[in-house]
């Protein structure tokens, strides 16, 4: 179902609505058609927002967002890897029919529609500018520059578009709010409307933090999750996994333990992450970590002990990396306020997916479970919207591209497979809403070993399963065990429940056409 107007206005046309509005005695609109920001960082989970969770850091600058504006409490993904989830928001599509199900052998079709070429066709400019990670070069845009595959955290280099690859000087989250803003103020059509997408790498692995945050948070000691040391016990999958903090978290890539005569698998690779630092910066990065490093092998930590110690130092840098991200945040905004863009632009937060902090014992994303399916979102609303406060319907990344497309009034197309949150934005309760998402992860074998798998997730259960080299079920009450820590798919107890969220999963494989995944299911149902 689709929420959407369905008729298309010129721009001009918006203004004569919005003019009409008035002048009819209903609640006046500006006659500014609306811009939109969309500020997508990469593995930034809800933990890590003081908005969302107050135990960890403080994020004042997203936190405004929030407070001004609306807070999703039940926001997803469809397919928590990067490539997969940006290629789900800017189709609206779920990843089987987008086309980009991986990371590792997929590339973007950009001859297909996307959201940014529907507003760009309706009369916007659109700029991106930072981490793209689809293997093609983007398409719809008027403007773009984009960081090649991942990235890098110090004087990255940028893709352009002429197809020239350039080295800026500087962080990249920084960087990456310079070529923003720069566009905004001096590159745009200041007659047209606009959607600029500013796609960070932060908090992506490997955390490495601005030099101006190296000493942050060191007197900080971070509770361990409860869960932290999970034995597995009734999932097979969360067993054969690689992400665990206390096995393959590396000692010298992930916790910056370079020293002489030390090894690890990812060595090499730090050690060119660092070597694109200034001379000035590598004297400040081995000022602050040498004493470290010497205190960390002088003690020769095994066992939990060395778990422990690997988990704090993950939580300190990863923290590090947030702060510079949330102080640009503060930019944008600041920058909005100073040129009167508040009142008609319409400012998103979110992360590509979530990810594990410690919980069952991990880090980074890939699984179902909730941590990682689970995403921030956030919205700072123009000032025709009277909607604040916590928004707890069901929602997932494939509705990014059908709400800004409502937004502007664009008919939303039939194929995109989201609904738009307008209704939600305008502070409605539809009665029809979704009751139940689904997801589907392809990414097996590959780094971090997470099996192939697919489900459904209801306001109270979560189905999975796991396929490929293994055929496991899984079924969780979210009510009575939030952590996922219990398996009940083979407990008489759940019957009912296991036979409702499989005709409920065949329902929604039906829906979207995921004839593969249906295909695989053996509780298929007429």
């Amino acid at each position: 179902m689709k929420y959407s107007d369905r008729f298309l206005y010129s721009l001009s046309g918006v203004a004569v609505l919005f003019s009409a509005l008035s002048c009819s005695g209903k609640k006046e609109k500006s006659a500014k058609p609306y811009n939109i920001v969309y500020i997508m960082t990469d593995d930034h989970t809800a933990q890590m927002m003081s908005c969302y969770d107050t135990r960890y850091i403080n994020t004042p600058h997203l936190d405004r967002i929030a407070a001004d504006g609306v807070r999703f409490t039940n926001s997803f993904v469809a397919n928590s890897l990067s490539g997969p989830s940006r290629a789900c928001m800017i189709t609206g599509k779920h990843s089987h029919a987008n086309g980009f199900t991986d990371n590792t052998t997929c590339v973007f079709d950009s001859s297909q529609q996307t959201m940014p070429k529907l507003l760009r066709k309706a009369g916007y400019q659109t700029a991106l500018v930072g981490k793209w990670h689809l293997e093609s070069l983007p398409s719809g845009f008027d403007y773009w520059e984009i960081l090649p595959g991942q990235g890098d955290y110090y004087n990255p280099d940028f893709i352009r578009m002429n197809n020239d690859t350039v080295q800026r000087r500087g962080y990249v989250t920084n960087l990456i709010t310079d070529i923003g803003i720069n566009w905004l103020e001096n590159e745009r059509d200041e007659t047209k409307p606009f959607a600029i997408f500013l796609h960070h790498k932060a908090v992506h692995r490997d955390w490495l933090p601005e030099i101006k945050n190296l000493s942050l948070y060191e007197d900080k000691i971070f509770p361990l999750p409860d869960n932290f040391f999970d034995d597995y016990n009734g999932r097979l999958a969360a067993a054969a996994q690689e992400m665990s903090i206390a096995e393959d978290m590396d000692i010298i890539y992930d916790l910056k333990m370079l020293a002489v005569g030390k090894e690890s698998r990812l060595k090499s690779v730090y050690e060119q992450f660092i070597g694109r630092m200034t001379p000035e910066e590598r004297k400040a990065w081995d000022h602050f970590y040498d004493p470290i490093i010497q205190d960390f092998y002088s003690r020769k930590l095994s066992g939990k002990e060395l778990a422990e110690w690997k988990f704090q130092r993950y939580m300190r840098d990863y923290m590090k990396v947030v702060k510079s991200l949330d102080d640009n945040v503060g930019r944008i905004l600041d920058y909005l306020d100073k040129k009167g863009l508040l009142e008609n632009t319409l400012i998103v937060y979110t992360s590509d997916q979530g990810f594990y902090m410690g919980e069952h014992g991990w880090f980074d994303k890939r699984f179902m479970y909730e941590e990682s399916m689970r995403t921030p979102l956030i919205m700072r609303l123009p000032k025709d919207f009277d909607k604040k406060g916590d928004i707890s319907q069901l929602v997932q990344n494939i509705d990014y591209a059908p709400t800004f497309l409502d937004l502007v009034r664009v008919p939303v197309p039939e194929d995109m497979q989201g609904i738009s949150l307008l209704p939600l934005l305008k502070g409605e309760n539809p009665k029809n809403w979704r009751k139940s998402l689904y997801y589907h992860f392809y990414e097996y074998p590959a780094e971090h070993a997470v099996k192939r798998h697919y489900g459904v997730r209801t306001d109270k259960y979560k189905l999975i399963h796991f396929y490929n080299d293994i055929d496991a079920w899984e079924l969780y009450d979210l009510e009575k065990d939030p952590t996922e820590m219990h398996n009940v798919f083979d407990d008489p107890e759940y019957g009912k429940v296991v036979d409702f969220m499989n005709r409920e999963l065949v329902r929604l494989q039906k829906q979207y056409n995921d004839t593969f995944a249906l295909s695989l299911n053996k509780f298929v149902m007429e």
